[in-house]
């Protein structure tokens, strides 16, 4: 049976002309590696934020069964973060960084970083400072895939890098890190890049989880149709909760329609997750505007 990893109930965060947390709940549990997608302004990082226990929130938070606020030093022996800016002192050399982790992290294995690294153009004698943007996330993703953290948490992880890049991540972070049995949480705005590797999605939208499912699931109960020019009229009448428009044809989102009704009309399969954020983000709109 998965362990809890994240356990949160009614969570809150108030900042003083906003509302970043909105009594969010959300669980989540070993070996899962879940997408956070939401909106800017969100809560999105204020979340993440809170696990780390950087922020302090009302409600119930546990990680790893302990309270990120005030249990953090303990927590912070399992978990591993990479943020938007991956802050390391300039001054350091790259061999200096490493003896460094090594000093402050019981769980760090220096040799495995170093031969993370070899694949890479970094020289360990080179300073920070002289690193591009995409050799220093490099370097901070070595180190925590050298770290045997049991949760990874990833906010917007490769913002700034170029496709090759975070391409490599990616790779790198599931065949190289991910053993199936540790958790890894990614928030990024880069929906396409990372559908491919998730298990589980969860939507935020004003500080709450509106929708959250694994990808099994989300495959199974949603379902895009593009209809051939003679059946599209009765495609419409199926009640399609979204609809989007590709190179001048109509592609409709259906929720809990059999697929076997939906494949007479056209072409069928599973929607892009980007696509079915767009959609549940209009439908909980419209319910909101409604109520």
């Amino acid at each position: 049976m998965k362990s809890q990893v994240i356990k949160a109930r009614n969570i809150v965060k108030n900042y003083k002309s906003s509302q970043a947390l909105s009594g969010l709940n959300l669980d989540v549990y070993s070996g899962q590696i879940v997408g956070l997608i939401g909106p800017n302004g969100a809560g999105k990082s204020t979340l993440l934020q809170a696990v780390l226990g950087l922020v302090r929130t009302e409600g119930e938070l546990k990680v790893l069964g302990l309270s990120p606020k005030e249990d953090r030093h303990k927590l912070l022996k399992r978990v591993c973060s990479i943020t938007d800016v991956a802050v390391m002192p300039k001054w350091m050399t790259v061999q200096q960084v490493l003896h460094y982790v090594s000093g402050v992290h019981p769980k760090f294995d220096v040799s495995k970083a170093r031969k993370i690294l070899a694949s890479t153009d970094i020289k360990s004698s080179s300073k920070v400072r002289a690193l591009s943007r995409g050799m220093v996330v490099q370097l901070h993703l070595a180190i925590v895939m050298a770290i045997d953290a049991e949760l990874l948490v990833l906010d917007e992880p490769t913002l700034g890098l170029d496709l090759a890049y975070r391409k490599e991540f990616y790779s790198q972070l599931i065949e190289d890190y991910f053993d199936g049995n540790k958790t890894i949480i990614i928030s990024t705005h880069q929906v396409e890049e990372i559908e491919g590797v998730l298990s589980d999605v969860v939507f935020l939208n004003h500080g709450r989880a509106v929708l959250t499912e694994s990808v099994d699931s989300l495959n199974q109960k949603f379902l895009e149709l593009r209809p051939h020019s003679d059946h599209l009229e009765r495609a419409k009448a199926m009640n399609p909760i979204y609809t989007k428009t590709e190179l001048g044809r109509p592609v409709f989102l259906y929720e809990n329609t059999e697929k076997d009704k939906l494949s007479a009309f056209g072409e069928v399969h599973p929607p892009a997750i980007a696509d079915l954020f767009l959609a549940i983000m209009k439908k909980t709109r419209n319910q909101a505007e409604g109520s």
